[in-house]
């Protein structure tokens, strides 16, 4: 298993519309092989680091590496990225072993 950790980040007051467009592509994300878990998340707030006001996080864990690249490669992904470059100022990509 592997672990991803990618940290949008959205032109200002964009966060909501991008956020959006990500939620709508969940479902076919969470319906490929080898996807354990997906989903965005945002600062709570009571933090004293904080991602920001237009960011937010995305939480991956996959079977394989396979998978993973198998998921970047998928059609839903390229019309999610299409959908959303324009919108986004920046996007940090972490993958992980778990320890």
């Amino acid at each position: 298993m592997i672990h991803v950790i990618a940290i949008i980040t959205a032109k200002p007051g964009q966060r909501a519309t991008v956020l959006a467009a990500f939620n709508a592509n969940v479902p076919a994300v969470r319906a490929e092989q080898g996807c354990i878990e997906y989903g965005a998340a945002v600062d709570t707030g009571t933090s004293p680091a904080k991602f920001g006001e237009d960011a937010f996080v995305v939480v991956e864990k996959w079977a394989s590496p396979d998978a993973l690249r198998a998921h970047a490669a998928s059609p839903h992904m390229a019309a999610y990225a299409a959908k959303t470059k324009d919108l986004l100022a920046g996007r940090v990509i972490h993958v992980l072993d778990p320890a």
